[in-house]
This record gives structure tokens, sequence and C-alpha cells, in this order.
């Protein structure tokens, strides 16, 4: 009896999953475009039983089990990549095979997403355009300079988060993320371009989807001094409200460096001319690991650097949910050779701060607060070959005028003081980061104190603590580069 009773019940389990898989259906078809790569979303009934068949030519094959009806749904989007997709019944199985027509070649990825959100099972099919992608991230030109000088422009990546068929954190009242971090996105950019010895570069220009592990990719092929990535925050409590900066983890960066390492194509691409040294050396592997430990030194400091200041501004116009630079494991900060930071403008999932995110005023004030933080690191602490250090040795040290447009009310717009960490940890943020301007002045009316270099110290940091331009603590200790060791005597101007 109950042999009988076990027969039929797996008997009418094997119908059943027999019928159900016999069920499935393709209710849609989603094309989202990228400038390297196209993705193919394919809405269905049921979690897909699928294969991705030998490619033939530029003809790719998509085979799915248990669909009956080789009808596709409603379509949408088009690709320059996909000429067309076609659909057709497999004979002898309840299956249907969809072809898609490709005009360039490609490298595909078929996977199944489950449900969630809005959208119920999927079958995801990414093509990448292996053309594009050389492009894409390709060497850039020689940076352009600015004017007569000779100097270069500082570069700013700008990282607009998701994007595409990623709507990121969508609000109560339906506001999806991708669409403020567009549009503070592109304010950002617009101060950046307008001030000279400045230029920002978007990881994305359009409504199009980049993977976070691409983008440091993109901003190094830009040759950016800088990666800002803009996205608002969410979270089940609909009371959590504020913004925060985020940076690199130690872990993370070390975890990126030994990777790197091991990709020896990629030394020549972090290194520089510095690879071409270190190529013909016995100690080749212990040069490259210095060289990659001191930029990933340099990019975690001045990351924290900047989000200090960030926030600092941020506080003049917004909220703060953290008044510290917090750290994470986020792959859009993964490279340890680009100093990076990850803004969270807020929370979209408060009912408040949604409506705020959604308007275009509130949008301007986050873009100026950033805006103005960057120009202050900058002024402080420019790159050795920009036009920005040039100006300010001519100059002596006096920079060109912040404009009055980027400017809330209130807002202070003097150099910072300091606003980076120290031996005994990170600095506070609860209070402004503010110092007076430095005046136009001769070697002889500023005042020499002298400094013991402390672990954990840099000239950067240095700097910062004295109000003093790295540029100048180069000149006046007649520093060859950024280097400083412990128990080296500095000295400093002071008025």
């Amino acid at each position: 009896m109950n042999f009988f009773r076990m027969f039929g019940l797996g008997l009418c389990l094997t119908l059943c999953s027999f019928v159900a898989m016999a069920a499935n259906k393709i209710d849609s078809v989603r094309i989202w475009p990228s400038p390297d790569s196209t993705r193919v979303v394919f809405d269905v009934e049921q979690k897909p039983v699928f294969r991705l068949l030998a490619k033939q030519g530029s003809l790719v094959t998509l085979e799915i089990d248990g669909v009956s009806e080789p009808k596709l749904g409603k379509m949408s989007g088009a690709s320059e990549l996909v000429k067309a997709i076609r659909v057709q019944k497999v004979a002898g199985k309840t299956s249907i095979r969809v072809l898609l027509d490709l005009s360039r070649e490609s490298t595909e990825k078929a996977f199944a997403l489950p449900p969630s959100d809005r959208y119920g099972h999927r079958l995801v099919l990414d093509l990448t355009d292996v053309q594009a992608e050389k492009a894409f991230v390709a060497p850039p030109p020689p940076r352009r300079t600015t004017g007569s000088s000779g100097g270069r422009d500082i570069i700013i990546a700008i990282d607009a988060g998701h994007g595409g068929h990623d709507p990121g954190a969508v609000g109560p009242k339906g506001t999806y993320e991708k669409h403020i971090t567009m549009a503070v996105a592109e304010k950002l950019a617009a101060l950046l371009n307008k001030e000279p010895g400045f230029k920002a570069v978007q990881t994305r220009t359009g409504d199009y989807y980049i993977y976070p592990s691409k983008r440091p990719d993109v901003a190094r092929s830009k040759q950016a001094d800088l990666l800002v990535s803009i996205h608002a925050d969410a979270a089940e409590n609909r009371k959590a409200s504020g913004a925060s900066v985020w940076v690199l983890s130690l872990k993370r960066a070390t975890t990126e460096v030994g990777r790197m390492m091991e990709q020896t194509e990629q030394h020549s691409e972090l290194l520089g001319g510095v690879a071409e040294v270190i190529k013909d050396s016995a100690n080749e592997r212990y040069l490259a690991q210095t060289v990659l430990d001191l930029s990933m030194n340099h990019s975690m400091t001045t990351g924290f650097e900047v989000a200090a200041q960030v926030l600092s501004e941020l506080d003049d116009v917004t909220k703060l949910h953290k008044k510290q630079p917090q750290a994470a494991s986020l792959g859009v900060l993964k490279a340890p050779d680009i100093p990076s930071i990850l803004v969270e403008t807020g929370y979209i999932s408060n009912h408040n701060e949604e409506q705020k995110l959604k308007t275009a005023s509130h949008q301007q004030k986050l873009a100026n607060a950033m805006f103005r933080a960057l120009k202050k690191h900058f002024q402080q602490s420019p790159p050795a070959d920009s036009a920005l250090a040039q100006w300010r040795g001519k100059n002596n040290l006096q920079m060109p005028a912040e404009s009055a447009t980027t400017r809330s009310s209130g807002a202070s717009t003097s150099l910072p003081a300091s606003s980076s960490p120290t031996a005994s940890g990170p600095r506070s943020n609860t209070a402004k980061v503010a110092g007076p301007i430095l005046p136009a002045r001769s070697e002889g009316s500023a005042r020499l104190v002298t400094h013991k270099v402390k672990s954990g110290e840099s000239l950067s940091m240095l700097a910062r603590k004295y109000g003093v331009p790295m540029s100048r603590l180069r000149q006046i200790n007649q520093l060859k580069s950024d280097n400083i060791r412990i128990g080296q005597t500095l000295r400093v101007p002071q008025s």
C-alpha cells in the first residue's frame, strides 16, 4: 500500500514539474545598450532553464526549455550591436531558440535572476562589444593644458551611480536613484568645467549600466586625479536620513594591490614610465609592490582628506548621517591607485529627503558643496604638473577667486586648515574646517618653525595642519617628491 502511495506521489510531482516547465512563457524583452555592451533581459513567468549554444559567426543562440510558444512578447529598447532578434521552436522538444544577429564581434554571458522589487524571473544575456570595450577604456591622448603656462588640468571623474536596467534604490513615491545621481553628476561636471584648471569627465553620460568594478577603469583611462561616485542611500527604516561619504577600506585596497601584482599586463598601465625601469630589474616584483604600495598610501590619504572636506561642505546644505568618512569594500572604490570617494547624497527611502533630492535646487546645492570641497582641496594640494600648481607658484599663493554662484548662504569660502587623519585617529567633522586664505608674501615675511615627522604623518597632512601648500613645503625643504620619513625635520613657514 505504501509503495503505491509513494509511486503515485512521485508520478504526480513529475507531472506537475513537467506541466510547470511547459507552462513557462516570455512576457517581454528589454534591451539596454551602453557604450561598450548591451544587456538583453527576457522577462519570464518561471525560473528559466536555458543553454547558451555554440556561436556561429555573428549569430548568438539561446535555447530555453519549457516554453511551448515561440513568441517573445513585448519588445522595448534597441542597440546598434543587436541587428535582429528571432525566435523558433525546437523540433521534438518543448523548447524554443532565441537567435540574435549581431553587427560586430562580441563576448556573451547568460544567467538567471530571481524576482526582486518590480521584476519577476528574468533571463539575462550580456553582450560585450569587443571593439567598443577596447575604445571605452583605451589610454587617452595626453592631458590638455591650460593657457600658455603649459600646466595641465586637474581631472575629476564623476560617476553617476546605477543606470540603465539598474534603477538603484527606489523612493516611496517611485523616484529612481539613477535619475538623482545623473542630475547631480551633470551639475557638478558643469561647475568643474567652468572652473579654470579643472576638467570633469563622466563615467556614464546617459541612462545605461556600467559594472561598478569597471567604473574605476574608466576613470583610469581618462587619467583622473580623483573619482567621485554619487549615490543616494536607502534603508528599511524610513526615518533614516542624511548624507555620508565613503572611502576605500584598507583591507580592500590591500587585496586589490595583490590582485594587480598577479596581473603583469596591468603593471605597465599602473606604474607608467616606472615600469620600464622595473622590467629589467632582478627584484621586479618587490619594486613593483613598493611603487603600488606608495600609490595606495597616497590614494587612501587623499581620499580621506577629500571625503572630510566634502562632509564639511555638505554640512552647510543638508543633514549629515555620518559626520566622519566611512570605510567600506565597495566595487566602485576598488582602485588603490586612484583617490576615490563615494558620496551618499541622502536617503531616498525617507519621504522628506526623496522630495528634496528630486528638486533641481537641492541637487544644485549638493553639487555646489562638492565643487567647493574639491576646489579647496586641490588649491591646497595641487598636482605638481598642474596649471593650479603653476599659478600658485607664479602668484605667490593667490589662486583664482571662488565664484559666488557656488556658495550657499553663510558658507565659508576659506581654505581648510585641517581635515585629515592624524597619528591619533581621524578628525571629527562636527565643527567647520576652515582657515584664512593665505595672502601673497615674500619669503622674508614668514616665520619658519620646525616639525619633526612622526609615524603616520604625510606631507599633505602637515600642509593641512599648518595651513601651508604642499608646493611651498617642498620648495622650502628642497624636497624632490612628497615622500617624507619618520624623524625627518622640516621647516614650516608661519605668519
